[in-house]
């Protein structure tokens, strides 16, 4: 059986993306079919639209999803129809190398559907980051689903897919940020929003929101920030330094992807101290360092992949927090919006105005 639903396409790089009709198949093996309940609007669906990711046109957009199954495929057991899900991107495989050797959120072999979602005209879709949740139901691989409390509201839980996990895995999972250590995030999108939520839930006792905005600065000061520098009128490695007895903060996060801010979360640290890059760079960027800063500032470079995230998990953990009332996932949703608003979430998105835009259907 072929599935008919509205979804949200981009066709071809730049062009506003439009709702179409597509069809989804049943799942074959190893597969679930998804009725998509609540997806929130990321930068990265953006990036595809503008060519950033690949030139594989046209793009089933969205990922950052919650629903429920409604069937699965043969050998299927991890979940069920009815299930409520978080989706994710990284479906880890169990057998490559990194799975092997006990640290399967590097996993080098995850898993996507293996069918192909098309256009009525029989035209194949790539759907973003492996899921294409803009779309009424979806077609994933059945490790992309992770089963988490019903009693959490979709559009809030929705967000640990993607852009909330990759900001607290920055601080837990990846910074190691600990009780009584002092956090520097640079860049308060959603992701360095969420990166200093993760410091506050893991016990940091200063943590230091640096951004351009104001507005941004006020919401990270709602989220947990201790102190906040605006980046526009104040050196920022100077003012982190200030607020931490002139020394440099224990972790210091980058959440924006540029060379500028890398630099400054690289002298803002200190001695020993880590810098944990989870800000998404272009092609195009180069570092330069002196080499002999690298060697004598000691501590840790490090990069986060999804915020270093095992999805089975860190998604029932930490929804569990958010149903506790210890982690306000409800505070990253600006607005709900219908699946035909996407193109204007986009352009709220781009000027700042939104942590995030979450479709609802």
């Amino acid at each position: 059986m072929t599935h008919q639903v509205r979804a949200v396409v981009a066709r071809g790089k730049g062009a506003p993306v439009s709702l179409e009709m597509i069809l989804v198949p049943d799942p074959g093996p190893g597969e679930a079919l998804v009725r998509i309940e609540a997806c929130g609007v990321c930068h990265t669906d953006l990036h595809y639209r503008e060519g950033g990711i690949s030139d594989d046109f046209p793009f089933l957009l969205g990922h950052e999803a919650a629903g429920v199954v409604e069937s699965v495929g043969e050998g299927v057991t991890d979940v069920a129809p009815g299930d409520f899900v978080i989706l994710n991107w990284r479906a880890v495989c169990g057998q490559c190398r990194a799975c092997l050797r006990g640290r399967p959120w590097y996993c080098f072999n995850t898993h996507n559907a293996k069918q192909k979602m098309t256009l009525t005209d029989g035209t194949e879709l790539s759907p973003a980051l492996g899921i294409g949740a803009f779309a009424e139901k979806t077609l994933v691989a059945a490790g992309q689903c992770t089963k988490v409390d019903r009693a959490a509201s979709a559009a809030a839980a929705g967000l640990l897919g993607c852009g909330v996990m990759a900001g607290i895995g920055a601080a837990i999972n990846t910074g190691n940020v600990g009780r009584g250590d002092s956090v520097a995030v640079i860049g308060c999108g959603g992701v360095g929003d969420a990166a200093i939520v993760g410091s506050k839930l893991a016990g940091a006792a200063k943590i230091i929101a640096v951004d351009i905005d104001d507005r941004k600065l006020a919401t990270a000061k709602k989220l947990g920030a201790t102190h906040t520098v605006n980046s526009k009128d104040t050196d920022a490695v100077e003012a982190v330094r200030e607020l931490t007895a002139g020394f440099g903060a224990d972790v210091v996060i980058e959440a924006v992807g540029r060379p500028e801010t890398y630099r400054q979360a690289f002298y803002a640290r200190d001695l020993a101290g880590t810098v944990v890059l989870v800000g998404v760079p272009t092609p195009e960027m180069k570092l330069e360092l002196p080499l002999l800063d690298v060697f004598g500032r000691g501590g840790s470079l490090k990069s986060s992949w999804y915020g270093d995230c095992l999805p089975s998990r860190d998604f029932p953990m930490l929804i569990d927090l958010y149903l506790q009332g210890r982690l306000d996932l409800d505070a990253f949703v600006t607005e709900t919006i219908a699946l035909d608003e996407v193109e204007k979430a986009f352009e709220r998105m781009h000027h700042g105005d939104v942590l995030r835009s979450v479709v609802v259907f």
